[in-house]
């Protein structure tokens, strides 16, 4: 499980038949550093299925590869990552 921050929506004009009433979207995976403030490197976005309804600039809890998103999409949907949760908080000691 990674941590990320949605920067935006990816839109599709002939989506898969099983990936209605979701979106995806653009996440940042985020770094310890990033989390704390005060990392500046920003990792490669990657696209994450969501079915939590994350906004941008929400904090996100995904799981990234088919098996680690298998458990939350019975359905086999054609996803590599998967929104597992949003953030509210992070407390970093």
């Amino acid at each position: 499980m990674q941590v990320g921050r949605v920067i935006g929506t990816v839109t599709l004009t002939s989506p898969h038949p099983t990936m209605g009433g979701a979106r995806l979207r653009l996440v940042v995976p985020q770094s310890l550093a990033n989390l704390r403030g005060d990392g500046s490197g920003q990792q490669e976005p990657l696209v994450v299925y969501d079915e939590l309804g994350a906004g941008v600039g929400s904090l996100i809890a995904f799981s990234e590869g088919r098996e680690a998103a298998q458990p939350f999409d019975p359905e086999g949907k054609p996803i590599d990552a998967y929104n597992a949760a949003i953030l509210d908080h992070i407390d970093i000691n």
